[in-house]
C-alpha cells in the first residue's frame, strides 16, 4: 500500500511538472487570451464592473460576460455567464441599478436593466437595431440613446412587371450619395441615428429628432428638461466630414439648437456636476491631416466659450468632469503610453495615473479606458508589453491591479522581452522612439533574424504594450522592432504634421536608422531583414521595398499603392483628398503618383507579399491586386493572401488574426537563409 501511494505521489508530481514545463507561445493561444475592457465603477467608488473578454475556438467567435469587483480587489465575480456578448454596463446614479446589452436571447442584441440588490435582468427593448451610446436621466427614470432609422432609398430605375412565375435577378442597385459604403458596414442603407428617450419600465421608446443627420451620443441636462449632442448638420455633410457642432435638444417641445459655430469638429459634451457649463472637445479646422483634439468650456446657453487645453499639446479625450466641478479628468497619449490626466479650469494639467493600455489585443497600438467615481476613485484598464488589460483601480493613497485574467496561460508560456530604444532620424535628426521585442530564452551573443514591423493610421502610436502578433513572431525565433516614425501621435502637433501632405516619404529615413540601431546592438543576422506592416503600415512596407533591397522578403498588409484610385475608391472620399492631398487627383495628379508606391514598382527587387481582407473598404482589395499585378509584370516574386469576409480590422473573428500571422510567417521562412 506504501509504494503504491509512493507511486502515485510520484506520477501526480511528474505529470504536474510536466504541465508546468514552459514553452513559447503557439498561434492557438490566441483563442485563449483574455482582456479586460470598460471598467464602470460605482457612484460611491465601491465596486466595479468591467467587460471580460473571451474567444470559443470551436465557434470563432469574440465573446463576453460582465464581472463584478470590490474596489479593493476583493469578491471578483461573474455578473452574466455564457457564450454570448454582455458588454457595456452602466450604473444609475444611485448605484441601484445597471443597464447593458446581451444577445444572450436568440442572438438578438437588446438592453436590458439589471437590479443590482437581487440580479434580476429584465429587457428594456426589442427594437431590430441596437442602441447606440446610453446616458441615465439625473432622476433614474429615463434613458437617453441613439438608434439607427431606415429610411427608404429611391430609385429611378422602374422595370416593367414580370410575368408570373417569371425568376428574375434583384433589381438593380442605385446609387447616388458619395459615401455609399463603410468598411465594417458594407453597402450603407438609407437613414440615419437619431435620438430616443425611453422609461426603465420598459415600453416603446420615443423618437425626439427625425432628420436627415446622424445625432451623436446624447446627455442629460441637470433639470432633465434637455439633452445635449454633438451632430454634422451642414447640408454639404459628405464634404465637410469633420465640421460638427454642439446641439441642445429641448424635450418637451424637440426644438434643437447650436451651442457652438466655428469652422471644425466640436464633440462629446459633458454637463459640469452643478449643470451650470458644458465641456466638450474639438479644433479649429486647419485642413491638417493631424490637428490636436483640445477641451473647451462653456455655459450652458454655449456663451462665454472657453479654450482650458490650449498648453497641452496632446490629444484630449474621454473628459469626465470632477465631482467638485473644478476641474475635469480626461486620458491621454504621450510618447507611447497613455495616461490619465486632471485640467483644472485655468488650464493646469497634473498625470494622475499611468499604465493605461492593453485593448488593442492584436498590434501594440494605444488604447485604453477608465472612468472615475463621485469621490475621485478611479477605474481603468492596465496594460503593459507583458499582458493585455487588466483591471486597474487606483486613488489617493495609490494604484494597483485587481485582475490576473492571463496568468493561467503565461505561466507556462514565455514571452519575449520588450526593451525601449530612441535614436535619431538620418534626415534631419528627429528623435525617434521604438521597442526591441527579443525572443523567449534570449541570447545576445547569437544572431537572430529581424521583422521590421510598422503602425498604421499615419496619425496612431505604438507604446509600451502587449501584442499577440509580435509575441507571435518573437516565439518564432524573430527579433521585431516596432516604431512611431513621423505623423505619430503622442509627440505633439509638429512631430505629427512632420508628414502633412507628405506621406509617405522621410518616414522612411526613420525606419531605416531605427534598423540600422538594433543592428548595432550587435544580435541580429543581416542576411535575414524583414519588413512588414498594415495600412498605413503597409503603405510604408511597399515604399520602402520600391527604395531599397536590403530586405530578404516584404509582407505589404491592406495597404494603400495608388493614391489616385485610393481616394476614388475607399469610404472617405472627401476626407482623405481634402485634408491628405489638398486637392483632387485631376488637379494635382503629379504629387499623387509621386507619393504612390506604384510610381517605385519598376525598383522592386523583394519577394513581396499582398495580404488584405476581401470586405475591406477603407483600402480595397483593388489597391493589393494593383500592385500584385505590377509586381508580377516587373518579374518580382510575389503571392496575395485575400482573407475571406475581412474588412479593414482583419482580426474581426480571432482565426483571421491567426491566418494574417501565419501568412506573414511562412512567406518569411520561405527565403530565411536562402541565397
Amino acid at each position: 500500500m506504501k509504494i503504491l501511494l509512493k507511486t502515485l505521489i510520484f506520477l501526480l508530481f511528474t505529470t504536474v511538472g510536466t504541465a508546468q514545463v514552459s514553452s513559447n507561445l503557439e498561434l492557438t493561444d490566441i483563442f485563449n487570451m483574455e482582456y479586460v475592457s470598460d471598467p464602470q465603477i460605482s457612484p460611491d467608488g465601491s465596486k466595479i464592473i468591467y467587460v471580460r473578454n473571451f474567444k470559443d475556438i470551436m465557434t470563432d467567435r469574440n465573446l463576453s460576460n460582465l464581472w463584478i469587483i470590490n474596489f479593493d480587489g476583493t469578491q471578483n465575480r461573474p455578473l452574466t455567464t455564457g457564450n454570448q456578448n454582455d458588454y457595456y454596463p452602466r450604473w444609475s446614479h444611485d448605484g441601484k441599478k445597471i443597464i447593458f446589452k446581451s444577445n444572450k436571447e436568440d442572438e438578438k442584441m437588446k438592453l436590458y436593466l439589471m437590479w443590482m440588490d437581487t440580479k434580476e435582468i429584465a429587457p428594456l427593448t426589442n427594437t431590430p437595431k441596437t442602441p447606440g451610446a446610453i446616458s441615465w436621466s439625473n432622476d433614474d427614470r429615463y434613458l437617453a440613446f441613439t438608434i439607427f432609422v431606415p429610411e427608404a432609398e429611391q430609385s429611378i430605375v422602374k422595370l416593367p412587371a414580370k410575368p408570373e412565375g417569371a425568376k428574375w435577378n434583384k433589381p438593380p442597385t442605385y446609387i447616388d450619395k458619395l459615401n455609399y459604403r463603410g468598411d465594417g458596414q458594407g453597402y450603407i442603407k438609407g437613414g440615419h441615428d437619431q435620438i430616443f428617450t425611453l422609461s426603465i419600465d420598459g415600453g416603446t421608446p420615443k423618437q425626439l429628432t427625425t432628420t436627415s443627420f446622424d445625432h451623436g451620443a446624447p446627455v442629460w441636462s441637470k433639470d432633465d428638461k434637455s439633452l445635449y449632442f454633438s451632430a454634422n448638420f451642414n447640408p454639404d455633410e459628405d464634404f465637410e466630414p469633420a465640421n460638427s457642432e454642439v446641439y441642445t435638444l429641448d424635450i418637451a417641445s424637440a426644438k434643437v439648437s447650436a451651442l457652438t459655430s466655428r469652422y471644425g469638429p466640436d464633440n462629446s459634451p459633458k454637463v459640469s456636476p452643478d449643470g451650470k457649463m458644458i465641456a466638450y472637445t474639438g479644433t479649429d479646422d486647419k485642413l491638417q491631416g493631424y490637428q490636436i483634439t483640445n477641451l473647451y468650456v462653456m455655459n450652458m446657453d454655449g456663451s462665454n466659450s472657453k479654450l482650458i487645453s490650449g498648453d497641452f499639446d496632446r490629444d484630449i479625450a474621454n473628459v469626465q468632469w470632477a465631482n467638485d466641478g473644478k476641474g475635469l479628468y480626461f486620458q491621454y497619449d504621450t510618447e507611447g503610453a497613455t495616461k490619465i490626466g486632471h485640467i483644472t479650469l485655468n488650464g493646469k494639467v497634473t498625470t494622475l495615473v499611468e499604465g493605461l493600455g492593453g485593448l488593442s489585443l492584436g498590434r501594440p497600438y494605444n488604447a485604453g479606458d477608465f472612468t472615475v467615481s463621485n469621490n475621485s476613485k478611479f477605474a481603468y484598464t492596465l496594460g503593459n508589453t507583458e499582458h493585455p488589460s487588466d483591471l486597474g483601480a487606483a486613488d489617493k493613497k495609490g494604484s494597483k491591479r485587481l485582475t490576473f485574467v492571463n496568468d493561467d496561460l503565461f505561466s507556462f508560456r514565455d514571452l519575449g522581452k520588450t526593451e525601449e530604444i530612441w535614436w535619431e532620424s538620418s534626415f534631419d535628426q528627429k528623435k525617434i522612439q521604438g521597442w526591441v521585442v527579443t525572443p523567449p530564452n534570449f541570447d545576445p551573443n547569437k544572431k537572430y533574424p529581424f521583422i521590421l514591423e510598422i503602425h498604421g493610421g499615419p496619425f496612431t502610436s505604438y507604446g509600451s504594450v502587449y501584442s499577440a502578433e509580435i509575441q507571435a513572431y518573437a516565439a518564432a525565433g524573430y527579433v521585431v522592432l516596432y516604431s512611431n516614425p513621423r505623423g505619430s501621435t503622442s509627440y505633439g502637433a509638429e512631430f505629427g504634421n512632420l508628414i502633412h501632405h507628405d506621406y509617405p516619404n522621410h518616414d522612411y529615413e526613420d525606419l531605416m536608422s531605427g534598423v540600422d540601431a538594433v543592428i548595432e546592438k550587435g544580435y541580429v543576422d543581416t542576411d535575414n531583414l524583414y519588413v512588414t506592416g498594415g495600412s498605413g503600415g503597409g503603405v510604408l512596407t511597399a515604399w520602402i521595398v520600391g527604395k531599397t533591397d536590403r530586405f530578404k522578403a516584404a509582407v505589404v498588409a491592406k495597404p494603400v499603392i495608388n493614391w489616385t484610385s485610393f481616394v476614388l475608391y475607399a469610404d472617405g472620399a472627401a476626407f482623405f483628398s481634402k485634408y491628405w492631398f489638398g486637392k483632387k487627383p485631376w488637379e494635382d495628379p503629379e504629387n499623387y503618383f509621386r507619393r504612390s508606391p506604384l510610381m517605385y514598382v519598376a525598383n522592386v527587387t523583394t519577394p513581396t507579399m499582398l495580404l488584405t481582407g476581401e470586405e475591406d473598404y477603407r483600402t480595397p482589395i483593388a489597391e493589393s491586386e494593383q500592385f500584385y499585378t505590377a509586381l508580377k509584370l516587373e518579374g518580382v516574386e510575389t503571392a496575395m493572401v485575400r482573407i475571406p469576409g475581412a474588412g479593414h480590422g482583419i482580426a474581426n473573428r480571432p482565426s483571421n488574426l491567426v491566418a494574417k500571422i501565419a501568412s506573414v510567417l511562412a512567406w518569411f521562412e520561405k527565403y530565411k537563409d536562402a541565397e
